[in-house]
């Protein structure tokens, strides 16, 4: 059965039909490994509207328990993860995509939806935010709360992107 998928449709910014979130784990929906309280249910609620894709290096080794009964992540090699991030979301058609990162290796996931026509989200999880990934972002959210709360309410969007 295919996610029926979250519509915005925002002034000056466009409409589009998200399907499918892109996410990194450590810093983004995590903080020192462990998921942030509370974002466990908003990733089930957000299931049951896209496709979840989670994209880490995992660098506590704590993601597949953390994420166990959500989703099961995609692991990076070590050499050049922001390119295999930036390859990974290909899969997707970017125009559908909400992407949410929080490290230099992020930036060029983040880069590739926001040219693409998704929705690009910087999100600092306690762990900072990289300047650059900052810089490929439409907009940055502190908390990955907060990040998984304004897909599910489409007019904080709007009131935060509208132009």
């Amino acid at each position: 059965m295919k996610a029926p998928g979250i519509a915005i449709d925002i002034p000056g910014f466009g409409r589009r039909i998200l399907r499918t979130v892109v996410s990194d784990y450590t810093g983004t929906l995590s903080c020192y490994g462990q998921l942030t309280p509370g974002v466990k249910p908003l990733l089930r609620r957000l299931s049951k509207l896209v496709e979840l894709a989670i994209v880490t290096a995992d660098t506590y080794g704590t993601a597949l328990q953390q994420l166990r009964g959500i989703a099961i992540p995609h692991m990076l090699e070590q050499k050049r993860q922001d390119l295999e991030k930036r390859d990974f979301v290909n899969r997707f058609d970017l125009s559908s995509v909400a992407a949410f990162g929080n490290g230099n290796n992020d930036r060029l996931l983040l880069r590739r939806v926001r040219e693409a026509g998704g929705l690009a989200i910087a999100v600092d999880n306690g762990e900072g935010c990289a300047l650059d990934t900052v810089r490929s972002a439409h907009l940055f959210i502190s908390g990955a709360r907060n990040a998984l709360t304004l897909l599910l309410n489409p007019n904080a969007l709007k009131a935060t992107l509208r132009f």
